[in-house]
């Protein structure tokens, strides 16, 4: 199946077409199109810390994550890291090599063990051009992620520490991505998150005891921990 049906609401909240009768809406399941699609693909699992590229490696592939967690990473010439992104479930990466990129130009790593679907370019592209359903969802794909890479920059530019973890946290939490999001961080270092946010790993250690105290995570002084909607009182306050 390529598809998996919902109830239309209508404007009182019932789910419930203009007859009266409940109609299905369509809505397209990127997983399942990859399955049925005939693309050349291959199924990887990677270990929690294992490398799935390094930067400067070749680009071969467009991959997408059906399960776990992908730290995106750069490294300067004076071997600084800077966090890129933290990636989930039904997440495109590596699709610089589609625009021509020759070399991949960060590392992906596996937060928590994970499964990536790895698609060959010259397919993927081909797919792109036949199949108008898959070329919207993937258009629709790059178009939050620049969203997203713009709210990451404005946080960083204007957000203090605290609020950027915060943020971050939610993100990580996938905090509004399902109906019952799961609420947990995925076990990576307060190293790396101090990485993500432009702080030291003192300054994290900090605030997760603040938030702790506060009651916006359950947390024992280790990851992963669980997040409580109230953490979002910090992003929203002003």
């Amino acid at each position: 199946m390529l598809e998996r049906t919902e109830p239309r609401k209508s404007s009182n909240g019932a789910a419930k077409a203009s007859n009266g009768a409940e109609k299905a809406v369509p809505i397209f399941n990127t997983q399942a199109f990859l399955d049925s699609a005939g693309v050349a693909k291959t199924v990887a699992n990677y270990r929690r810390g294992e490398t799935i590229f390094t930067q400067g490696d070749a680009c071969e592939h467009v991959m997408y994550i059906q399960a776990g967690g992908v730290k995106l990473s750069v490294l300067s010439k004076t071997s600084r890291e800077a966090v890129l992104a933290m990636l989930g479930p039904g997440e495109f990466f590596g699709e610089g090599c589609l625009a021509g990129q020759p070399l991949r130009m960060g590392t992906a790593t596996a937060i928590i063990p994970s499964t990536i679907l790895l698609v060959d370019k010259e397919k993927m592209v081909q797919v792109l051009h036949k199949q108008h359903a898959m070329s919207d969802r993937f258009i629709a794909h790059m178009l939050a992620r620049n969203i997203r890479i713009e709210e990451d920059l404005i946080d960083q530019l204007f957000n203090s520490s605290e609020k950027r973890l915060a943020r971050a946290l939610l993100l990580l939490a996938r905090y509004g991505k399902q109906d019952k999001p799961a609420r947990v961080v995925p076990q990576i270092s307060q190293e790396t998150l101090a990485e993500m946010i432009g702080t030291t790993h003192s300054r994290v250690n900090f605030f997760l005891n603040k938030f702790k105290k506060l009651g916006f995570i359950d947390y024992n002084g280790d990851l992963p921990l669980k997040i409580n909607s109230s953490l979002l009182s910090v992003v929203l306050h002003d």
